[in-house]
């Protein structure tokens, strides 16, 4: 049998407000005494009187006055919902401190479930709107939940309450969750967050995510809310309200109550309190661990008191289990279907010992140190005291009997896990802080995550990104560079020495940078590759390379990066690269003719006529390192003698290192290396800043250059510096021989003139003084000058 009870108030609707003011002294007295009128004159032994009415008409009209004089604030209309005899026990606190502060709530109370059958509690009443469902099984559960669907929006829509307080896990809560989410009513969830191990778990955390508001018992639940994305800010860590009756208990008078449902003769700690319930999702093993162990308390021989299973599925045949054994009949049981909380409590705490997997022994009976046996796995999630043992296969009879002579007449230091006794008063005051205002949709507080890649058009066009290889002589970078010319992300790693070792290397770092782009929404478009020597793009194959990048002839770059990565692939020389950057990002935006000269592990440079990069036909020009400036200059990796590259890359100047170190003339002061350091043209810098006069003096006067100076030549197009904005010359020309100086000076003035011949300003001149000042700077503090590369 399932139903349903309402109790609705006449009242007048003010309009709602947020928050809730306490009425002044002389209302809140008057609201006193009223109540303590009304409650004398209702007692039980006082029939309702002629004058009832008009005791009404007069408290509703004080009423009215103490709310118009703060503000027009009205009383927070709550509605409490009770479903059986376990969420009574933890509801019924809330509704009593609820009822004492009427001046700020007005209290209205669901009642259905397991309350309505007569074997469970209630009688009878007027009010009854019957919602019967006969059977204990799980088709009987699911109908009882959709009949609770059908007639709740009745009853919601008369009372019409701000917020619906819900207990717990039961199938008939989760029915009242629904009903209320839908009908946009705010629902306040006790003891959320908690695990039991059951199906009750999953309700349980259904209503979790319908409620609005949060109170938890434990530390450990209320980590648990917070883990499934509720919001910190309505979940209330308050403790269980049933601790609030249990620690406040002191009814002296407990023998009676023993007597009355254990009968003449019975001592405490000399009964045992047996309280088990069926586990929906193994009906089948339930029943056998009950049937356990009523066997195991046969042979055990104490006074039991044994109450009912819940009418879940499966009860059915735990009751006909009880039958079979002649339970309720047997000299040593007391079996029933219900026990008021208040003695139920007594009998409690007075028990030798509770076993069965209620979780009133894993929570309740811990504050008063009572021995608990709990059956099985239905509680295996709750944080239990030390009062409690745990069986949890309780697959034999002399298992549980042997668990019941260890526990029987211990007595534990009370637990407080669940509660300090102090929970309503907190549940009060975070209700009256609830604003009706607050837009009623719930907010889920996530974890970080990465976002999906959008589909708007401007996002697309934002995110849109390309790989960009960079193999020097030295290194092999890669990073994700987005359309504006941003570096998103960069990857840095030495440059094997084998092709095989190479290729691998360059399809690990660029699979590596796609999969990280996906993380950082970046939308990767093609892949740009730019390598030292001699290259076609149009093939994309590296021709020739010096001995600075080895075994780098005849290489095919597109096919195997375009087959790994699904993307189209440029490839072509550094120099090219820097150029066609400096046109799109730098000092090449917006000019027409320009060249670009870079200086790394080798020198080379880029063309930029007409807005077109020149290749030239054989893919060789700009190829300024290796211009002969000095027919009996040093041996340069190409081959020759005397070229730029021979004086002012970054090998030269290594080169100039190691013989200074060969010689024992490169270290100086502190300085000092490790046996196996290779020497680099860092070491030749800090021996000159430290007063090395030989590493100085190769550094200022000329036999080589430190590692990625730069050279970069601009002519723009505007009328400021006419035909040619700014030559910066950034190696060190003295260095070179006058002649070979020369020689470089004709082919920069000749590209000029025949740019002046085709209808430009004049050029400009060459600017020395800015010229030096670079060039110690960049030596001195180790800049980069302004020639767009990773």
């Amino acid at each position: 049998m399932w139903g349903m009870e309402f109790r609705c108030q006449e009242r007048e609707r003010e309009p709602r407000v947020g928050r809730f003011l306490q009425p002044a002294g002389e209302g809140k007295a008057q609201l006193r005494a009223m109540e303590s009128h009304e409650q004398h004159r209702r007692t039980p032994q006082s029939p309702r009187g002629p004058h009832e009415l008009y005791f009404k008409t007069l408290a509703k009209q004080k009423q009215k006055e103490v709310m118009e004089k703060n503000g027009n604030n009205r009383k927070l209309r709550v509605c409490v919902a009770t479903c059986n005899r376990a969420d009574y026990s933890k509801l019924a606190p809330i509704m009593f401190g609820l009822k004492a502060e009427a001046q700020f709530f007005e209290l209205d109370i669901v009642v259905l479930g397991s309350h309505l059958i007569d074997d469970y509690g209630l009688k009878g009443s007027p009010h009854l709107m019957a919602t019967i469902v006969r059977g204990e099984d799980e088709a009987a559960m699911v109908e009882s939940v959709g009949l609770a669907l059908v007639k709740l929006p009745d009853v919601l829509n008369r009372l019409k309450p701000d917020i619906m307080i819900v207990h717990g896990d039961r199938f008939d809560a989760l029915a009242l969750a629904t009903s209320a989410a839908l009908m946009n009513i705010r629902i306040l969830h006790i003891e959320g967050g908690e695990v039991s191990g059951t199906i009750d778990d999953s309700i349980r955390h259904a209503i979790t995510k319908l409620a609005h508001y949060h109170v938890c018992c434990t530390r450990s639940a209320e980590q648990h809310l917070i883990s499934m994305c509720e919001d910190h800010d309505r979940i209330l860590l308050a403790g269980c309200p049933s601790y609030d009756k249990l620690l406040s208990a002191k009814n002296k008078d407990y023998m009676s109550i023993i007597r009355m449902w254990l009968g003449e003769g019975v001592k405490p700690k000399e009964y045992i309190i047996a309280l088990q319930h069926p586990v929906t999702t193994d009906i089948k093993h339930s029943v056998k661990m009950f049937e356990l162990t009523l066997d195991a308390l046969i042979s055990f021989n104490k006074r039991t008191l044994i109450l009912f299973p819940n009418i879940d599925a499966g009860s059915k045949e735990m009751v006909r289990v009880m039958r079979k054994k002649g339970i309720e009949h047997h000299p040593n049981f007391r079996a029933v279907k219900n026990v008021p909380f208040d003695q139920f409590i007594q009998l409690l705490a007075h028990a030798g010992c509770m076993i069965g997997n209620s979780s009133c022994g894993v929570r309740e009976v811990g504050a008063f140190g009572t021995p608990v046996i709990n059956l099985g796995t239905r509680q295996i999630g709750r944080e239990t005291g030390e009062n409690v043992l745990h069986v949890r296969d309780a697959d034999s009879q002399d298992k549980i009997l042997q668990a019941l002579h260890i526990q029987f007449g211990k007595q534990y230091p009370c637990s407080k896990i669940y509660g300090d006794g102090n929970a309503v008063p907190r549940i009060l005051k975070f209700l009256k802080s609830i604003d009706l205002e607050e837009p009623l949709q719930k907010k889920f507080c996530f974890p970080t995550v990465k976002e999906s890649i959008s589909q708007d058009i401007d996002h697309i066009l934002e995110t849109q990104s390309a790989l960009a290889v960079d193999l020097g002589g030295t290194n092999l970078r890669v990073a994700i560079v987005s359309m504006k010319g941003e570096i998103v992300k960069k990857y840095i790693q030495l440059n094997p020495k084998t092709y095989e070792d190479r290729i691998e290397l360059i399809l690990k770092m660029c699979i590596e940078a796609a999969s990280e782009a996906v993380d950082l929404n970046c939308r990767i478009l093609g892949v740009g590759i730019s390598t030292g020597g001699r290259v076609d793009p149009q093939e994309g194959v590296v021709l020739h390379s010096t001995k600075l990048i080895q075994e780098w002839n005849a290489i095919d770059l597109r096919t195997p990066i375009s087959d790994a990565l699904h993307l189209p692939v440029w490839v072509d020389n550094d120099g090219n690269c820097a150029a066609l950057a400096e046109r799109k990002f730098g000092h090449g935006k917006g000019v027409e003719d320009f060249i670009t000269v870079i200086t790394g592990t080798g020198i080379g440079g880029g063309i930029i006529h007409q807005n077109e990069l020149i290749h030239g036909s054989s893919f060789c020009a700009a190829e300024l390192g290796h211009i002969v400036v000095a027919m009996d200059g040093p041996q340069c990796l190409c081959g020759n003698h005397g070229c730029i590259e021979a004086y002012a890359s970054g090998t030269a100047l290594q080169r100039e290192a190691k013989k200074l170190h060969d010689d024992d003339s490169l270290l100086i002061g502190d300085m000092s290396m490790k046996k196996e350091e290779i020497i680099t043209a860092a070491h030749l810098i800090q021996a000159a800043k430290l007063g090395n006069t030989k590493a100085d003096n190769i550094v200022r006067t000329g036999k080589t250059y430190k590692p990625k100076t730069e050279i970069f030549i601009r002519m723009l197009a505007s009328g400021k510096y006419c035909y040619c904005g700014l030559i910066l010359v950034c190696f060190c020309y003295k260095t070179i021989p006058k002649i070979g100086l020369l020689l470089l000076l004709i082919i920069i003035l000749t590209f000029l003139w025949k740019c002046k011949e085709r209808g430009k300003n004049r050029p400009g001149k060459i600017r020395r003084d800015r010229c030096e000042k670079n060039i110690v700077r960049s030596a001195e503090n180790h800049l980069k000058c302004n020639c767009a590369k990773l």
